[in-house]
């Protein structure tokens, strides 16, 4: 009975029901796009449902980030999501991984799920999964945001387009625009991350037509819709191994200290460099005194300021931009730590 309202419709029915509750879907990001994705499948009773996600909830979240509250500010997005999703479908198996994807932990996440839901919000992690995908054979669900603007395809399904067909190759780190700078609406991620629910279901059950070959463009000003078709590029098809790097967005894994045993270093007499790669509008707002300020985009310009004699640690707000600094600083042989959670983390520990 639970289900009735979807199985009572005759392009759908109980056959379709089924498909859904032996499906296994993973949820690459638990964030804007991830959390309608989730709840959506979760509702509609797809059996099996992975999350991926490393990140502590922030107080900017939540203009978007709807399943989450203020009193969870500080809380781990996964812990907090899993159990409110069980609270939703108790039937649900979940399967959680607290960590964010390399590509060392890659292809042995995904390989047991049917569908991937990309819902990250960088490049390296979306390139990262089109090349899992290609090599692992499945089909997985892309969509991205940025201001007042979305947009959402399916890629590598039954031998169509991959993201490559699509977008090549990976923009430069100063060609990639940043949510923290550039912002974004709160509604639009929840439209977009719907449509990759939409899309999910689909895939899964057969009914309607998949949104391959096409890319949809949503445009919430003029609440527009458009589609773009591109084509299959055969040679990306053939992909038999992941990339040596994934560019300097978090994706190759460098040394890291957990938050705890970084303010136990801060409050010892140990030399080191801390650098800050946050905007200048975050760090006015709460920085580690003693910290350098050098912003992710002038991280090339001010490299002079990287001290070579010490070891240095990055920190960003959540820990991703920190990793995009920790590559960048890695190719000029620079001793670097990468600080996990970033300020988020630090000033959570403040109040415990």
């Amino acid at each position: 009975m639970r289900y009735i309202r979807q199985t009572v419709l005759r392009e759908f029915g109980e056959v379709a029901q089924e498909k859904l509750t032996n499906a296994k879907v993973i949820v690459v990001g638990v964030g804007g796009l991830g959390i309608p994705v989730l709840q959506y499948l979760n509702a509609m009773g797809v059996g099996t449902l992975g999350l991926v996600e490393a990140d502590t909830i922030d107080i900017t979240n939540l203009q978007r980030q709807v399943l989450y509250t203020e009193a969870e500010v500080g809380a781990s997005k996964l812990a907090t999501a899993i159990n409110k999703l069980k609270a939703q479908n108790s039937t649900t198996i979940f399967k959680q991984y607290n960590t964010f994807l390399t590509k060392e932990n890659v292809l042995d996440i995904v390989s047991g799920f049917d569908v991937i839901v990309d819902a990250s919000d960088n490049f390296a992690t979306r390139y990262l999964v089109n090349d899992a995908c290609v090599i692992l054979n499945k089909p997985f669900v892309s969509g991205a945001i940025q201001g007042f603007e979305g947009q959402l395809s399916v890629f590598n399904y039954q031998g169509g387009p991959t993201y490559r067909c699509l977008f090549p190759n990976m923009p430069a780190a100063n060609e990639i625009p940043n949510c923290n700078d550039n912002g974004v609406l709160g509604v639009v991620p929840g439209i977009i991350g719907n449509l990759q629910a939409l899309e999910t279901v689909k895939l899964i059950t057969g009914v309607g037509e998949v949104l391959s070959g096409q890319l949809l463009l949503f445009n919430g000003l003029q609440q527009t819709y458009n589609k773009i078709k591109f084509t299959t590029v055969k040679e990306n098809l053939k992909r038999t191994e992941l990339e040596d790097s994934y560019g300097d967005n978090g994706c190759s894994v460098g040394l890291s200290i957990n938050i705890k045993d970084f303010k136990q270093l801060v409050n010892t007499n140990t030399s080191f460099q801390l650098i800050d790669v946050r905007t200048i509008e975050e760090y006015n707002v709460f920085h580690i005194p003693s910290s350098t300020h050098i912003p992710l985009a002038e991280l090339g310009i001010h490299h002079s300021k990287v001290k070579k004699d010490t070891t240095v640690y990055v920190i960003c707000q959540s820990g991703m931009r920190s990793k995009m600094a920790q590559n960048q600083l890695l190719k000029n042989s620079i001793n670097v730590i990468d600080v996990e959670g970033g300020i988020n983390a630090y000033r959570s520990l403040e109040t415990v």
